[in-house]
């Protein structure tokens, strides 16, 4: 496993993780889910509330175990990356390199896991526009953010 922490400043309510070989495309916003994806990359829907944010990135050779936490969201995606090389995107901030090892170019499974740090609410969900009910989480990760995302890949196919 090789993994990379990064502290990410999302804006305009989402940030992304997307192949550097690939642009940076703006996706719609769909109501019924928190991840959005496009070829090479996925964004994340996130609370305006929401400024300080910790992404943890983790590369896998094989299908990673269940991390036992309070997490508030979890979703899976598929995705392409063309080139293996990754990178975290903000509307304002740009582009931040992420120096994470992935095997190869290939199909990937990425895992989205997410929590609130509820002493920074309330939080208004992107998705429905309501006040989210956020548990009060003691995760030492969360530290002074308000956001901590897990973000485990794994290959699935080779190019």
């Amino acid at each position: 496993m090789d993994a990379f922490d990064a502290r990410v400043s999302p804006s305009d309510g989402v940030f992304g993780v997307y192949d550097t070989s690939v642009d940076t495309p703006g996706v719609e916003a769909d109501s019924a889910k928190w991840l959005l994806s496009a070829p090479g990359l996925v964004y994340m829907q996130i609370p305006s509330q929401v400024v300080r944010a910790t992404v943890r990135l983790e590369s896998w050779s094989t299908l990673p175990g269940e991390e036992i936490a309070q997490w508030f969201g979890r979703e899976e995606v598929e995705m392409r990356l063309p080139s293996g090389d990754l990178a975290i995107y903000t509307i304002d901030g740009g582009r931040q390199e992420v120096p994470l090892t992935l095997p190869s170019p290939g199909l990937f499974r990425m895992r989205w896991q997410w929590m609130f740090n509820s002493e920074s609410g309330p939080f208004t969900s992107p998705l429905s526009w309501r006040t989210l009910e956020v548990p009060s989480v003691r995760d030492e990760r969360l530290k002074d953010r308000d956001l901590y995302c897990l973000v485990q890949i794994w290959r699935i196919s080779v190019e």
